[in-house]
Parts: C-alpha cells; structure tokens; sequence
C-alpha cells in the first residue's frame, strides 16, 4: 500500500528488469477491434460482424466492445464507488487486506525478487456465491456491495451472450461454450494506480496473460496505461468512453482459437 505524497520511488518499486512498453513501439494505424454489440445482436450484416468477431478474437484476443447495453447508470455508480474505496482511510481499507497464504483481499503482493508493482488492488471470488470470503464481498460498504451486485450480474449476461456468439463465430454448439461459463467461477479485481514521480521506474502491473475464459476490463477514467502485445510488439490501447475491453483468456484461446 503506498502513501499518496510519495516523491522518490523505494526500492522495491523499481523495477529496472522489466522494459516499460515504447510510445512508438506500435505503428498508429493498428487500432485495437472495435466491436459494436448492437450491430452485431440487431443489425442487417450479422454474417459480416460475426466474422469481425472471430477475426478481432483469433489475431488480437482483445477488442473493445460499445453498446454493450450494461446501463451507463450502473457504469456510473460503480466509477463513484470504486473511487470513494480508494479515498478512505488506510485502516479501513485494511479490514480487507491479503491474508497470509491467500491471494485475495486489497492490498499488492510480491512479484519475485521482492519486488512490487505499482498498483494496489481489491481482488475477489463473487461467483459461485458460495465461494465469497465472508471478511470480503459481504463486508464491503454497503453502498458499493449493492452496486457492486448490480455490475456482476449485469457482467454475467453480457459474458453468457459474448461466448453464445462466439461459439456462433467458430460454428460449435452454444451449449458446449455456455458449460463452461455458467455458474462458473468469477471473480472482480478494482486496481489502483497511484500517481507516479518517475513512471519509468516501475511497472504498474506485470506482464501477464488471464487464465480465464473471458476477462471484462472496464476502465474508471480517461487515464491511459494498457498495452496489448501482438506480433512481438506492444500496442498502446485508447478506450472509447464507456466500452469494455474484452480479452479472450487462456482457457478460451488453447481450446478454441490455438
């Protein structure tokens, strides 16, 4: 947990082993996909944007997705109450912190060699229910637990109809793909980037590949940090106002796209 009028880096932030991703690294003209769910659910060319689907999963494992239909009302809420966790006090963000042997709760861990990325975050199981931590999801502030709620269920019928299409997309049985998902495990991880004096230093978050089937990025404000890399080269991701940031997961891409 870093204290918020940091000006040098410690140590342990410095991370002088991993090469920050170049500025220039991708040419400007290799845009993340964009895929619009309206036109792909609704609109006359379904064959065209279904392909677009399958193209933008199968050479980028990412796109960005608008008109996703989750409530921008919802999207809203979430942006406040997310924002107001990280503005409350160091002791009460505590009451969920990393327990010893575990990986869930707030806080940041380890990287290897006793290094830190320089991000905190708040990492939970929501799905099965079962499977919620007591001292976690059913502890937060209630006002971001309901939204919370509101947000995941909303999550969970956009992923169902997400792998639908895809398994549209690559001409298998929906049923076999839904298998997969439903009542599935899921979980949600808010992360904080705190401002940084020497952003050359440190690495917000490793470099790393989800283990999932579907990963649902939604980005709170209009600060950008993503990068994807494609073809040995990292490409700088500019999200468009309120669209997800979709990642096929390893699960999905060995079985399906490999």
């Amino acid at each position: 947990m870093m204290n918020k009028s940091i000006i040098t880096i410690p140590q342990h932030y410095v991370r002088r082993d991993q090469q920050p991703p170049s500025s220039d690294a991708a040419p400007p003209f290799q845009m993340l996909p964009i895929i619009d769910m309206n036109q792909l659910v609704f609109g006359e060319d379904f064959d065209l944007q279904l392909e677009k689907l399958h193209s933008s999963c199968k050479e980028w494992g990412f796109f960005q997705l608008v008109n996703h239909e989750i409530k921008s009302s919802i999207l809203e809420s979430v942006k406040h109450e997310v924002e107001g966790f990280y503005k409350l006090p160091l002791e009460e963000k505590m009451k969920y912190k990393i327990k010893e042997c575990d990986f869930e709760g707030y806080g940041t861990q380890e990287k290897g060699g006793k290094k830190f990325d320089w991000s905190d975050w708040l990492y939970m199981t929501n799905n099965p229910i079962l499977r919620r931590k007591p001292h976690l999801f059913p502890e937060l502030p209630s006002s971001l637990r309901n939204n919370m709620e509101s947000y995941i269920l909303e999550l969970q019928e956009l992923g169902t109809k997400l792998l639908s299409l895809i398994a549209k997309a690559l001409k298998i049985d929906e049923k076999e793909m839904i298998e997969y998902f439903e009542d599935g495990m899921q979980s949600i991880r808010m992360t904080y980037y705190p401002p940084c004096p020497q952003l050359e230093l440190v690495m917000g978050f490793t470099p790393y590949s989800d283990s999932t089937l579907l990963t649902i990025l939604f980005q709170l404000n209009g600060v950008d940090g993503l990068h994807i890399r494609k073809d040995g080269a990292w490409f700088p991701v500019s999200i468009l106002p309120n669209a997800l940031v979709v990642n096929v997961g390893d699960t999905l891409e060995v079985k399906y796209f490999f």
